[in-house]
């Protein structure tokens, strides 16, 4: 096979810091390559640098660069010659959808911008290919036409948009930075499977996840980063059978320890999706009394269609509720209108007992410290003309500008400490952090306030396993020493299963299954619960398994 990325003595520093060091990668067309490493590890620098996307300022060095046969001089490649290379050849998927799809553009547009300006298409070809692109990623193929911007749509939609906008021209190369990392189950395995699609008709794939499962599943090959070095490659398999490096064995290590069984037994979960007669649990009417959050009726829609439909639950202090369910069926609507950054269409949300949604944000604000946000896309909710320190310092000070200013040094780098990172990196704008590293200030941020209730939401997909257990112990301890309560939405059922104590699954805007945790894991009623449980052994077992991709959307 040839190449379509060939990279030797790959080097690159950052403000004179060097981060990456001495890296050879090669992905030859047809194969899938993963680049794995802990959160910081360089895995996120290495691919940009490929990309030509390396952060302003950065120094790039390489001893051979070939991109699909094309020699390219690192040291001096023009930018509009790259920006033909990556629109020609090399399609790319980057981390935190919202921020890489401009809010102000139709979604469509933005994915038929490699056809526009790097093809000879006819608009209405471009519109068929759009179209089908769309289609192949499980989104509306309306979208091509219809105007929709990217803030209608959940964050696992926004991340197949681009997983479309990648793929749609057909390039030899995609590189994937964390390609599911925002999905549910069933629909991480489609888009994988779209992935697998264009590697079969000859496309080379670098996939950089922190996900060791999918690496198993899907990879054919694996290079292991530990400190901005390559320091283990090969095969999938005989790398995670006979690891030869101590940061090998300690990402299989923790991904072993967080693979507990996150489902019901396979058949368990098959009879409740084939039974028509399963029935779902009743949602709870708890009503306010005796939670520290509570809603009660919460509806909210858009164009007609429901996005949140009649939620009602109480939250008791020290416990924590987990809301599950397909890309788009929504959750994070629902979190937006706990939090009260959405106002519902019917419903309230009460704060012990006090009215919190809907409420003027000016009789809000004296208690907004009482509930805090861990939010998907966590780099758009940074100023990037903050440096990690004033982040924090703003937390902690609860927006005082003076305090904020003050003495609050060993503050910040205890909140640091607190979520894995290093104090050394308070000088450093978010900005220029790792994924995970973002996610990880978002929750310090988070938990600076001390607040009552965090709604968080997909708090830990952005990790990788290691700082993943360390994060989700953090939130045990918090939560058993604190008694704070928590909302914990996301798609990654192992987390859910471990933290929470209830779950709702949602599913078109409703609650269809809602009781303990133990209980819906174990013995799903209702079969969108089975469906997504079963999805998740699928996306586990890779493109090998038996039958079609599961369908969330029915």
């Amino acid at each position: 096979m040839s190449a379509v990325l060939d990279v030797r003595g790959l080097t690159v520093a950052i403000g004179g810091t060097p981060i990456v060091h001495g890296v050879d990668l090669r992905v030859d067309a047809g194969e899938c390559v993963a680049l794995v490493g802990a959160s910081g590890s360089g895995k996120t620098v290495t691919a940009r640098a490929v990309l030509g996307l390396s952060a302003p300022g950065a120094t790039v060095r390489a001893d051979v660069f070939e991109v699909d046969g094309v020699d390219v001089d690192v040291r001096g490649y023009p930018d509009r010659r790259w920006r033909r290379l990556r629109g020609s050849r090399v399609g790319y998927v980057g981390q935190e959808a919202l921020g890489a799809l401009d809010p102000l553009r139709p979604v469509g547009r933005e994915v038929a911008d490699s056809l526009r300006l790097h093809t000879e298409m006819r608009a209405a070809e471009r519109v068929d290919a759009v179209r089908d692109a769309l289609t192949a990623v499980g989104l509306d193929p309306d979208i091509a036409t219809d105007g929709r911007l990217a803030g209608t749509l959940s964050g696992g939609m926004r991340q197949r948009a681009l997983i479309a906008a990648a793929a749609v021209g057909s390039p030899a190369l995609l590189v994937a930075d964390e390609p599911t990392t925002a999905l549910d189950a069933g629909v991480a395995v489609t888009v994988m499977e779209q992935l697998r699609a264009a590697q079969t008709r000859g496309a080379g794939l670098l996939v950089i996840t922190h996900d060791l499962g999918l690496v198993a599943g899907w990879a054919d090959r694996v290079a292991v980063v530990h400190e901005g070095r390559i320091v283990e490659q090969g095969a999938v398999a005989e790398v995670f059978a006979a690891t030869a490096h101590p940061a090998t064995r300690a990402l299989v290590r923790a991904a072993g320890a967080a693979a507990a069984p996150a489902a019901a037994s396979s058949a368990a979960a098959s009879s409740a999706a084939a039974s028509p007669a399963a029935v779902p649990c009743a949602p709870t009417s708890h009503g306010a009394r005796g939670g520290v959050l509570a809603a009660n009726g919460l509806s909210r829609g858009y164009g007609g269609l429901l996005a949140v439909d009649d939620v009602s639950f109480a939250l008791e202090r020290g416990r924590v509720l987990g809301v599950i369910g397909a890309s788009g069926s929504g959750k994070t609507t629902l979190a937006r209108m706990l939090l009260g950054l959405e106002t519902p269409d019917a419903g309230t949300v009460t704060l012990d007992d006090e009215p919190w949604v809907p409420l003027p944000e000016r009789e809000r604000r004296p208690r907004r410290h009482r509930v805090a946000a861990v939010v998907q896309d966590p780099g758009a909710t940074f100023d990037e003309r903050w440096s990690v320190e004033r982040v924090l310092a703003d937390a902690l000070s609860r927006g005082d500008e003076r305090r904020a200013h003050g003495a609050l040094g060993h503050r910040v780098d205890a909140a640091l400490r607190q979520v894995g990172l290093d104090p050394a990196l308070r000088s450093r704008s978010p900005r220029t952090l790792s994924g995970g590293q973002r996610q990880r200030l978002a929750i310090a941020r988070a938990l600076a306030t001390d607040p009552e209730v965090i709604v968080l939401d997909e708090p830990v997909t952005a990790l990788d396993a290691t700082v993943q257990d360390a994060v989700l112990r953090l939130l045990e301890r918090l939560r058993d020493d604190t008694g704070v309560a928590m909302v914990f939405v996301s798609h990654d059922l192992r987390a859910v299963r471990r933290m929470a104590d209830e779950v709702l699954v949602v599913h078109r805007g409703a609650i269809v299954e809602h009781g303990p945790a133990a209980e819906v894991f174990a013995h799903p009623a209702h079969p969108v619960t089975a469906r997504l449980l079963h999805a998740a052994e699928r996306l586990a077992a890779g493109p090998a398994a038996d039958g079609p991709a599961t369908d969330l959307t029915g």
